[in-house]
């Protein structure tokens, strides 16, 4: 064997990144491959390889509210989603930096024309109960979502599907009836249930107690207090380093500042308050990802309300809020303000030239006026009778968007409107706001742009689950079809340009800014990506490779 053969040889059994490391360092050097071979004799650290992984312990996470279901048909909200994480896995996954990654599928092809998409799936997928994980399970967990009777959130993720055929055990084939050019970063990127199990105890026992093919599987659940999950031995990608996650729910954003200075907890699900998240970005003993998020803080008001079902209305009180003071005062710089649906974060899809909203209260005095709300006797506007008053339902326990709501408050009463504050469960939110059960309410929550993926079909076209103003547009409905099935990328950007244009023209709801995500975690905690483009979701996605320092 010559000596470059020889090296070679040494330099096929390390790691890539030590192999990179080594030959950086003999570059630097300018040895030969002589000298080099010498220099790993000499020096035989250089070829040891780093510790692994250490295994054990528990990593702790806080939310901030119930976790009421462990269904990936819940998932939306982030609390939920990092448990159903978790436990599940998808066909394709989109990573922090939008990428989409082949996960439970090992290769997959799409027609040019959007008409047929084939997936060939990795053998010897185990399931919690130790059965292999196989086409049937995807047919399944998509038909379960496309069967009306079913009422699913994540439905529209199936828009345009016709059937799904199953060749043989480990090859899915779907059909579409019509294109639909969002499906590999929606319908497969849904989590897949055990048809086994999910047909035997029925969605509403599932929510209780989920079982995927995820990294750690369900321990013990107490929705109002904390949800633990154990590693899963037979996970495909091998078992987690850790040997427990654990998201405890503590609904006061100080306390669970608190928590992460004294050790208590590793990580905060949901963002603290601006002036914590600063402090901690700039602590040396926290891993912090900073990026600006898809989801849009907005209060969601029931357009069928009679002072929120006119137009000029909801253009006024736009202009009434002063969104710029909301930044730099309630969360201390720390967002961008919104113009319309998609993010900024999501550039290849953003619009900026559209229909902008400064703050006028004069202009949305004439606006109010214009459309017949007129000062009452009390200062309140009314209108046929009717005081313009409205009440606003913030999640139970959110200290960190309760003080935005106030300020609000304050805004609208300036220009004759009056907005009650209450809080409910988050859970009573989602169910009651699609269903016109409530006036108003403020959350995040993405409309478009999840995943690098622009459709919004879920939350912006008429009469969905997740269409939490009851906004009803037949050409906002045309045009999200159109843009789901059209396939070229120029021709989709010109649809969504003109999307974002009629949402910033009819404001289906007040939205207010775009944050800037805070990812928070304990420095012991390993295995992190190293930059992000897209923080919370995909982050808590990589739970399977972290481990305690």
């Amino acid at each position: 064997m010559s000596r470059e053969a020889s090296l070679e040889h040494v330099l096929s059994r390390l790691s890539p990144t030590t192999r990179r490391e080594f030959l950086k360092r003999v570059a630097v050097l300018g040895l030969s491959a002589s000298a080099a071979q010498a220099f790993l004799i000499r020096n035989p650290l250089v070829v040891t390889a780093a510790p692994g992984p250490r295994r054990g312990g528990m990593v702790r996470v806080m939310g901030h509210h119930e976790i009421s279901s462990l269904s990936p048909d819940d998932a939306g909200p982030l609390v939920h989603f990092v448990i159903v994480t978790q436990i599940h896995n998808a066909l394709l996954e989109v990573n922090e930096n939008f990428v989409l990654e082949r996960v439970l599928a090992e290769r997959y092809t799409a027609a040019p024309d959007g008409s047929v998409y084939t997936f060939h799936l990795r053998r010897g997928v185990k399931f919690h109960d130790g059965r292999e994980f196989a086409a049937e399970d995807v047919k399944y967990t998509y038909e379960w979502y496309l069967n009306p009777a079913n009422n699913a959130i994540n439905a529209a993720n199936f828009a345009g599907v016709d059937r799904i055929e199953i060749p043989d055990r480990y090859t899915v084939v779907v059909k579409m009836k019509d294109a639909n050019a969002a499906f590999l970063r929606r319908g497969a990127t849904t989590l897949i249930v055990p048809a086994h199990y999910h047909s035997r105890v029925g969605e509403r026992s599932y929510k209780t107690a989920a079982m995927g093919t995820g990294p750690f599987r369900l321990k013990e659940w107490r929705p109002a207090e904390y949800t633990l999950l154990e590693a899963f031995d037979q996970h495909f990608r091998g078992r987690p380093p850790l040997d427990f996650l654990r998201e405890e729910i503590v609904p006061e954003a100080s306390v669970r500042a608190i928590g992460l200075r004294t050790g208590a907890s590793d990580g905060s699900v949901w963002p603290l308050l601006a002036e914590d998240s600063l402090r901690f970005a700039g602590d040396r003993n926290f891993t912090v990802f900073r990026t600006i998020t898809t989801g849009l803080n907005h209060f969601p008001i029931n357009n069928d309300l009679p002072f929120f079902a006119d137009k000029r209305v909801r253009q006024a009180l736009m202009h009434a809020i002063d969104r710029q003071r909301l930044i730099d005062d309630v969360f201390k710089g720390t967002a961008v303000l919104a113009h319309a649906n998609l993010s900024p974060a999501v550039q290849q899809w953003y619009n900026p030239n559209v229909k902008k909203y400064p703050y006028s209260p004069e202009r949305a005095k004439a606006l109010l006026t214009e459309a017949g709300w007129v000062p009452g006797r009390d200062g309140i506007r009314v209108k046929d009778g009717r005081r313009f008053s409205f009440t606003c339902a913030v999640i139970t326990g959110d200290r960190v968007r309760r003080p935005e709501a106030e300020v609000v408050q304050q805004d609208l009463a300036t220009v004759g409107v009056e907005m009650k504050i209450v809080e409910k469960p988050v859970a009573t939110i989602n169910t009651q706001l699609p269903r016109g059960e409530l006036d108003a309410s403020l959350f995040n929550w993405t409309y478009g742009g999840t995943g690098g993926e622009p459709d919004a079909s879920a939350t912006l076209r008429s009469g969905q689950l997740r269409n939490f103003s009851r906004y009803k547009n037949p050409r906002m409905d045309e045009l999200l079809a159109r843009g789901l099935r059209e396939v070229d990328p120029a021709k989709r950007k010109r649809v969504y340009n003109e999307v974002q244009d009629l949402f910033a023209e009819d404001v289906p709801f007040l939205y207010m800014m775009y944050w800037h995500w805070f990812d928070i975690f304990s420095r012991r905690i390993k295995g992190l990506p190293t930059s992000a483009l897209w923080g919370a979701t995909p982050l808590y996605r990589t739970a399977y490779r972290w481990w305690i320092e």
